[in-house]
């Protein structure tokens, strides 16, 4: 009798099991059905609300650069909520200018409807060979950033001019980590953190730079000799905010790249780091490229 109770009491609570399953089953279902439903009508009115007011607002996808993470977009992301827009910052990998671009792309063909692609830095890069043939980005924005050229190396677009305070002598300028598995010679490297805040946040207070030192984001050394691809902002329209104290990409050489892509440029006093230090200027170049292109 004990032993058919042993049994009796796990078969009991298996079919109590599954018909609690069946019925939260059912229950989401039913919701998901409703939430659908509600959705279509509320995405209905809308797209006729937008439609109305000149079209729909974007997606903001923003993509972060080498030695930064997705947080640094903090203030431009709050600014841009509060605006309205949707926005999502991207987690770029850093591990290879070809790799990062395909993760991306992948990423951006899951949004439905326009998008306004911002690169900041390296991430510039990624952008211009992410959005290539994407129809849905209706404009790129650039952020201290990279717009390389059809063929064009990182290392050779930050060397012209000289001057960047990434160049010089590897071991006084960087801390070099190992990557398991990586090719032989390739290795993440950190800004050091006594030199990150004079090289990179040269206008921001010096406590601020020293924890956006000590967590900063390392870029495999890989993505300085990889050549860029068919560059995207030769089909979409392009912005671009140049930092005239940016001592990291120069301002010559944003300048260069910006105006033979065609962009049209704002600049601002501010570091490399502009979307911490001038987020206001940041916010209303990606508005203003967002209503230009509606």
């Amino acid at each position: 009798m004990t032993y058919l109770r042993a049994i009796r009491r796990p078969r009991l609570r298996w079919i109590v099991t599954a018909a609690l399953l069946a019925s939260l089953t059912g229950l989401v279902l039913s919701q998901i059905g409703a939430a659908d439903a509600a959705g279509s009508t509320t995405g209905a009115a809308t797209a006729r609300a937008g439609t109305a007011q000149g079209g729909a607002k974007p997606t903001v996808v923003l993509v972060h650069g080498t030695w930064a993470d997705s947080g640094s977009w903090g203030q431009v992301v709050a600014r841009l909520q509060r605006q309205g827009y949707t926005v999502i910052a991207f987690p770029n990998p850093l591990r290879s200018l070809p790799d990062d671009s395909a993760y991306l792309a992948a990423f951006l063909s899951s949004i439905p409807g326009p998008i306004v692609l911002v690169g900041h830095s390296y991430g510039g890069a990624v952008i211009t060979n992410a959005a290539t043939g994407n129809t849905n980005v209706k404009a790129l924005v650039y952020v201290d950033a990279f717009l390389p050229d059809e063929g064009e190396t990182l290392g050779e677009l930050i060397g012209t001019p000289p001057g960047s305070c990434v160049l010089g002598p590897p071991a006084e300028i960087f801390d070099l980590r190992p990557i398991p598995g990586a090719p032989p010679g390739v290795v993440d490297a950190y800004i050091k953190q006594g030199l990150f805040p004079s090289c990179f946040a040269n206008d921001l207070p010096a406590k601020q730079a020293a924890v956006l030192a000590a967590t900063q984001r390392p870029g495999s050394t890989l993505t300085l000799g990889q050549p860029s691809g068919p560059p995207a902002w030769a089909e979409i329209p392009s912005w671009a905010l140049v930092g005239t104290v940016d001592r990291v990409i120069l301002p010559a050489t944003q300048l260069f790249m910006a105006e033979r892509a065609g962009a049209r440029i704002v600049k601002v006093k501010a570091s490399h780091l502009s979307m911490i230090s001038q987020p206001g200027a940041v916010t209303r170049l990606i508005v203003a490229a967002d209503r230009a292109t509606r």
